[in-house]
């Protein structure tokens, strides 16, 4: 898929974009959109996620590559056993507990906390967006939306048909 394309991993995008001003005619950015306009109106919050990993002396620890925790006695919202996405054989297992935390600015974020208060100062942010005639905004953190999976990947070729 990105055959030719020169791929660069461990980037600033606003610092390579500061000395690279016409690199594109368009840019998808599917980062924070308030960090996008350098949170001028405000931070919004979203939540972060911490991992704990654990090599076990056994074979298969839950027969699935991830299991939900749903129960308020629970401290973590999942269970990866990364063996099974790749149907691995291994005498050993790893697995990694995802646990929700709070965030804040520098760290990494990984949900929007849709409140009223939130949603609000999206909208604001949105309008920004919609001045900005280069960028197309997407994803979680672009578009301060939960999505799954199947449906980020829907939102994306949705937008990707306002823009042919």
């Amino acid at each position: 898929m990105l055959e030719g394309t020169e791929v660069r991993t461990g980037i600033d995008f606003f610092e390579f974009r500061k000395e690279n001003p016409e690199i594109a005619e368009k840019i998808i950015f599917t980062g924070m959109i308030d960090e996008y306009f350098g949170y001028q109106l405000g931070a919004l919050e979203y939540r972060s996620v911490r991992f704990e990993t654990e090599v076990l002396d056994c074979e298969n620890y839950q027969g699935n590559a991830v299991v939900n925790y749903t129960e308020r006695e629970v401290p973590y919202t999942r269970i990866i056993e990364h063996k099974h996405f790749e149907f691995g054989k291994q005498e050993k297992t790893v697995i990694s507990r995802e646990y929700s935390s709070e965030w804040s600015v520098g760290m990494e974020p990984y949900y929007p906390v849709n409140d009223e208060k939130n949603n609000a100062l999206f909208e604001e942010y949105k309008k920004l967006a919609e001045k900005e005639e280069n960028v197309i905004f997407g994803g979680r953190l672009g578009d301060y939306k939960y999505y799954d999976m199947d449906k980020v990947v829907a939102a994306a070729l949705d937008r990707l048909e306002e823009f042919n």
